[in-house]
C-alpha cells in the first residue's frame, strides 16, 4: 500500500539522518580518529544503538503518529520529552557499557544536530505530502455511505498518498452542494474515462454501495485498458483504515478476497511462542503476582482470582482467569452487563491494576494451557456473543481463531462497552484474522507494551 511505503520511507529516512547526526558529532569531537572510515569502523555499533534509542523514544511519545492536529507547542513538548527519555535510557545503557558515548560534548552536539534534523525532515515531509508531490491522483466513483466514508478518510489522513481530484456520482443521484466539501462532484457515468484523463488521474476508487445494475462495467473496462488502476472501495477502506467494513461487504467478498490463510507452520509457530513466552513470564512475574494478590486481599473481601466462562476458538467455552478488580458478586443484582467508564463496582486496587493491565496477568495460565493466545480477538462471554451474533453481521467469524490477551482491536480502538463498540472492534478483529502472521503478532505486542507503559485506554 502506498501510504505504508511513504511512512516507511519517512521513518527509514529519519533513522539515517539521526545516524548521520550522531556520526557528525563523533567525527568532530573524537580527535583520536583520523577520518570518516576510522570513526565508522570503530564506533558504528555505538552510533547504531544511540540511533535506535532515540527512535524508540520518538515512537513512545507518538512522534510517528503523523497527526497534524497537534500544535507546534505540543509537538515541541513531545520532542523535549523524547530527548529526556532518550537521555534516561542512554544513561542506563552507559551504566553497563561505559564506552557507549565518548564524552559529554559528543552527546550534546549530537542531540542538537538531531533536533535540527528532526524539525527540518518533518517540515520537508509535511510540505511534500500536503502538496501531493508523491501522491496518486484518484477519482472516487459513488455517492452513498461507502463513498462518504472514504472521502472522509482520504481528507482526514493527509499522508495516505492519494490526491482526490473529484467524485463521480450515479446519474440518477442528485448532486448536493458541499456534500464532499471542496472536492468537485460530477454526475453520470457516460464519460468516466474522459473525466479521468481531464483530471490527469491514474486511479478510480469504486465505492458504490450497490453494484448490481449500477456498476458501469464497460466504462471501467475501457479505463482499465487505458492503464488506469481500478480499486475496489471495500478493499481500499480495509487497507487505509486497518479494518474491514462489515456493514458493506457480502459473503462473496470474504470468500474471494485474499487472506484468512492459517498454515500449519503458522499455527505451530504461534503455539510454540505462546507456550515458551507464557512459561517464562509466569516464572519471572511470580513474586510480583504475589504482591498484587496480597493487595487485593487487603483491599476488599473475596477471592483474589476472578474466573468466568468465556467463548474460545470455534465457540468452545473455557474459564478465563483475572485478578479480581470489582467487588464480590458485582452482577448479583444487575446480571451480565458491560463495565462502564466510571463503574462503581470497581475497587480501589482494582482501578489501579486495570489501569496498568495487571488484572490480565493470570491469563498467562490460559495461554500456557492453550485456551488463549497472546494475540487474538478478546474472549467474550457467551451471554453477549449470543446477543451480538443476532445483531452484527459476521460476528461469529471472530471465533475462528484463539482469543488473545491483547489484539489488533485493543490497540486500534479505545475500550468499548456497547453494541456499537462491539461492531467497531469486530472490524479490526476480522482484519487481524485475515492478515494474521507472527510479524503482526510481534507488532501488536510491541504496541500493547507502549500502551501499558503510558497507561492508556484502560477502564
Amino acid at each position: 500500500m502506498k501510504t505504508q511505503r511513504l511512512k516507511f520511507v519517512f521513518v527509514a529516512g529519519e533513522g539515517l539522518l539521526i545516524f548521520g547526526a550522531i556520526f557528525l558529532a563523533f567525527r568532530v569531537f573524537l580527535e583520536q580518529c583520523e577520518g570518516t572510515q576510522d570513526v565508522l569502523s570503530l564506533y558504528w555499533p555505538n552510533m547504531a544503538i544511540i540511533t535506535m534509542v532515540v527512535m524508540i523514544s520518538l515512537y513512545f511519545r507518538d512522534l510517528y503518529s503523523f497527526d497534524l492536529k497537534q500544535g507546534l507547542i505540543e509537538l515541541g513538548a513531545r520532542l523535549l520529552e523524547s530527548v529526556g527519555l532518550a537521555l534516561i535510557i542512554l544513561a542506563t545503557v552507559c551504566f553497563f557499557w561505559p564506552g557507549l558515548i565518548k564524552g559529554q560534548k559528543t552527546l550534546f552536539a549530537g542531540l542538537i544536530i538531531m533536533v535540527l534534523v528532526f524539525v527540518s525532515w518533518r517540515l520537508l515531509y509535511v510540505m511534500a505530502t500536503r502538496r501531493h508531490i508523491m501522491s496518486r491522483k484518484a477519482i472516487l466513483l459513488g455517492g452513498g455511505g461507502l463513498a462518504a466514508d472514504l472521502w472522509k478518510e482520504i481528507n482526514a489522513s493527509w499522508d495516505l498518498g492519494y490526491d482526490l481530484r473529484g467524485v463521480i456520482v450515479p446519474p440518477e443521484r442528485p448532486v448536493v452542494k458541499g456534500e464532499f466539501g471542496t472536492t468537485r462532484v460530477f454526475q453520470g457515468f457516460e464519460d468516466i474515462c474522459d473525466r479521468v484523463q481531464a483530471e490527469e488521474a491514474d486511479s478510480i476508487i469504486v465505492a458504490l454501495d450497490e453494484k448490481r445494475n449500477v456498476l458501469p462495467y464497460q466504462q471501467l473496462l475501457n479505463c482499465k485498458l487505458m492503464g488506469i488502476r481500478i480499486i475496489d472501495g471495500e478493499s481500499f477502506y480495509e487497507q487505509i483504515c486497518g479494518k474491514i467494513m462489515v456493514e458493506k461487504i457480502n459473503p462473496s467478498w470474504l470468500i474471494f478476497s485474499d487472506g484468512f490463510v492459517r498454515s500449519r507452520l503458522l499455527r505451530m509457530s504461534k503455539r510454540g511462542l505462546d507456550l515458551v513466552a507464557s512459561a517464562i513470564l509466569m516464572t519471572l512475574t511470580a513474586p510480583f503476582l504475589a504482591l498484587v494478590a496480597v493487595a487485593i486481599k487487603m483491599d476488599t473481601p473475596g477471592p483474589v482470582i476472578f474466573s468466568q466462562e468465556r467463548m474460545g476458538e470455534y465457540g468452545k467455552p473455557f474459564r478465563l482467569h483475572k485478578f479480581r478488580s470489582m467487588r464480590q458478586d458485582a452482577e448479583k443484582e444487575t446480571g451480565p452487563v458491560w463495565a462502564g467508564a466510571e463503574d462503581s463496582r470497581i475497587t480501589r486496587v482494582g482501578r489501579f491494576i486495570r489501569k496498568c493491565r495487571l488484572d490480565e496477568l493470570p491469563q498467562l495460565w490460559n495461554v500456557f494451557r492453550g485456551e488463549m493466545s497472546f494475540v487474538g480477538p478478546r474472549p467474550e462471554r457467551g451471554f453477549f456473543v449470543r446477543q451480538l451474533v443476532k445483531e452484527i453481521p459476521y460476528y461469529n467469524e471472530r471465533l475462528s481463531v484463539k482469543p488473545g490477551v491483547t489484539g489488533w482491536a485493543q490497540i486500534k480502538y479505545p475500550y468499548g462497552a456497547s453494541e456499537k463498540d462491539a461492531l467497531e472492534k469486530l472490524k479490526y478483529d476480522l482484519f487481524y484474522i485475515k492478515h494474521m502472521s507472527l510479524v503482526m503478532d510481534l507488532w501488536i505486542i510491541f504496541q500493547t507494551a507502549k500502551t501499558v507503559l503510558l497507561g492508556r485506554g484502560a477502564r
